[in-house]
């Protein structure tokens, strides 16, 4: 028997609460996330919208704002309580990401706002409000957040996102350090760097992937996921997005990484937008990150389909 001793793990942060994408095409983008991808609109404020997947416990995880161009406006991450809270701030602060509050938003409260080294805006808050269906979206099952009324593709609830970062091991270093994420699996190809890593903040294959930017800039998103129940419901997805005229750019398949089985399209704004399903569960305290290669069947999928080059070329903001 042998004992791994290791920094004491933070559990600190609970989840991937929300994320804000911007569109150069606010009511086309908006139409599709609703319409197509499934979300319900809750509200519209300041110029935004905000919505949510029906398995979503939070009144809201997606607010989408127009802007100039795609991209991600900022991603917030959920506290354990607010004592977790303050220490995370501490924390950011010794590690050098200074940032302010913000009095809250639609669905929660006070955040402290900063920008991860990669570039990203990014806030961590604790109040927030529980979405509490009414009418036909009462469940029938007293422990569900909503009854199952599908619209398109019926995205579930928010589960996680893909961001670029010019340097893969300072950003995720900085959030293993400062926030508590945990490294679950990272990528070394043969004669290069690291050129990704998925991280989680309690047992889940991945909150946050983190994969390495070619070009000379940062902040740039890659994509972001909602969850499905089963693989059935991706390939559901793909019959919906086909019939709904939106093209299908990757999948669906299944990642080797994180065993998610997955599909790809691009939002009419410029955003990618995953359809994910499953993933690795870890239980382990001292899971041991796991080191891919080329070389150590490290496909970029589990099946080998081959990867689009728009899956490694195009991003958000889209470079001029």
């Amino acid at each position: 028997m042998s004992t791994t001793h290791s920094e004491e793990p933070v559990y600190d942060l609970a989840q991937l609460g929300h994320a804000e994408l911007l569109t150069p095409v606010y009511e086309d983008s908006l139409r599709f996330f609703v319409d197509v991808y499934g979300l319900d609109l809750v509200a519209e404020e300041g110029g935004s919208a905000y919505l949510r997947g029906w398995g979503d416990t939070e009144l809201t995880t997606l607010k989408l704002t127009p802007a100039a161009r795609a991209g991600l406006g900022h991603v917030g991450w959920r506290a354990v309580s607010a004592q977790a809270l303050d220490r995370r701030v501490a924390a950011l602060r010794e590690a050098g990401l200074d940032g302010d509050w913000i009095d809250g938003d639609v669905g929660h409260g006070k955040a402290f706002r900063f920008r991860a080294p990669s570039g990203q805006l990014m806030e961590i808050y604790y109040e927030s409000e529980k979405y509490r269906p009414t009418g036909e979206k009462r469940p029938y099952l007293p422990n569900q957040p909503q009854a199952e009324i599908h619209r398109g593709v019926g995205a579930q609830r928010i589960d996680h996102l893909n961001i670029l970062a010019p340097d893969v091991p300072e950003t995720r270093d900085v959030m293993a350090r400062a926030l508590g994420f945990k490294l679950r699996e990272y990528l070394v190809p043969p004669g290069q760097g690291e050129v990704g890593a998925w991280m989680s903040l309690m047992n889940k294959a991945h909150d946050l992937a983190i994969t390495r930017e070619s070009a000379p800039t940062s902040g740039r998103l890659h994509h972001l996921a909602y969850a499905v129940e089963n693989r059935e419901d991706v390939l559901r997805a793909a019959d919906t997005f086909s019939q709904l005229g939106r093209p299908i750019e990757f999948g669906p398949a299944k990642h080797s990484r994180t065993q998610g089985f997955f599909l790809y399209v691009i939002e009419p704004g410029g955003n990618r937008i995953e359809v994910f399903s499953g993933g690795i569960h870890i239980y382990a305290p001292d899971w041991e990150a796991v080191r891919w290669t080329t070389e150590a069947g490290g496909r970029s999928t589990a099946w080998g389909l081959d990867v689009p080059p728009s899956f490694h070329a195009h991003a958000t903001p889209v470079l001029d």
